[in-house]
């Protein structure tokens, strides 16, 4: 699977939600309405969010130094976990108290038609958005259902603009129902419990993004498709003979680490162990190209007496 970095439709969820959060914040300003608030507030981090992506791909792009040998790809998954941070602290936090202080002060519902309209008109462009978010991610994912894709995802930034943006229709379709219901009702606590819900969604999706980039940061290896193409490649039964063992590590989304010790025949010379250790490393970088650093040593393969 690749690990595209989705810039697509990163800029694509940036610019929607920067004219859905405008235009939220005048349907608040127009009608009081919490989930207006909320939601608008939601979409501003979410803003926030898509342009930490699209600067630790830039930031991530470095060349390496002494002080960083491995370069900066994990650059990635560090602006991605500050996205979820930002997500549950901006987003759903301030929903939870902003529904909170409804319910316990609501007040009427005025201009009703502003909310409903941008909510119509928010639906419609996080919408595109997130045909957008899938149609790059259907480009990668290959035959992984949409759970294993965002679990496996080597690069977060489409796993994390997806859920993000899948929040977001959520997200709004709660808000129009606690519009809704406020209006047929005529009692703001519904505004209130829709805010709230709103703050909760937006706590899971935090959660998830977190747990999932966590796993990025701790460091993972190459998926098993790869480690068994980076096997087979090691191996050619005549300079290499076996290997004995392999680790991978994912230095960034693009680019792979690969440590073995691989078995020589006992009576090769330094310069044929040499050439059979640089053939290795061509056939392992021609069957998946993002192996960029490899490392290994020769031994003899020691069979029990």
């Amino acid at each position: 699977m690749s690990a595209s970095g989705g810039t697509k439709a990163i800029v694509a969820a940036l610019g929607a939600n920067l004219a859905i959060a405008a235009a939220k914040f005048v349907a608040f300003a127009f009608s009081g309405s919490s989930s207006m608030l909320a939601e608008g507030v939601h979409s501003l981090a979410d803003s926030g969010n898509q342009g930490l992506l699209l600067l630790g791909g830039k930031k991530a792009k470095r060349e390496a130094t002494p002080e960083h040998p491995f370069g900066y790809g994990r650059e990635r998954y560090i602006y991605g976990f500050l996205v979820s941070i930002v997500l549950f602290t901006i987003g759903g936090v301030f929903a939870l108290y902003e529904g909170y202080e409804k319910i316990q002060h609501p007040h009427e519902l005025e201009h009703w038609y502003w909310p409903v309209g941008v909510l119509l008109f928010a639906i419609i462009a996080e919408g595109f958005s997130f045909r957008t978010a899938i149609k790059e991610s259907n480009e990668v994912r290959g035959k992984l259902t949409w759970s294993q894709f965002v679990r496996r995802a080597k690069a977060p930034e489409l796993p994390v603009v997806l859920l993000e943006d899948l929040g977001a229709l959520v997200g709004l379709l709660l808000a129009l129902g606690g519009v809704g219901l406020t209006l047929l009702t005529g009692d703001a606590v519904w505004d209130g419990i829709g805010t709230i819900c709103i703050g909760v969604l937006l706590v899971l999706i935090a959660l998830v993004l977190a747990a999932e980039t966590k796993s990025l940061l701790l460091g993972e290896a190459a998926d098993a498709e790869q480690v068994a193409k980076i096997r087979a490649a090691l191996v050619d039964g005549e300079t290499v003979t076996g290997l004995i063992h392999m680790r991978t590590l994912h230095l960034g989304p693009e680019e792979l680490l690969v440590a073995a010790k691989v078995a020589v025949q006992h009576d090769d010379t330094a310069a044929e162990v040499a050439r059979a250790i640089d053939a290795a490393e061509a056939r392992v970088r021609e069957a998946v190209p993002i192996a960029r650093v490899i490392y290994l040593e020769p031994d003899i393969l020691r069979t029990a007496a």
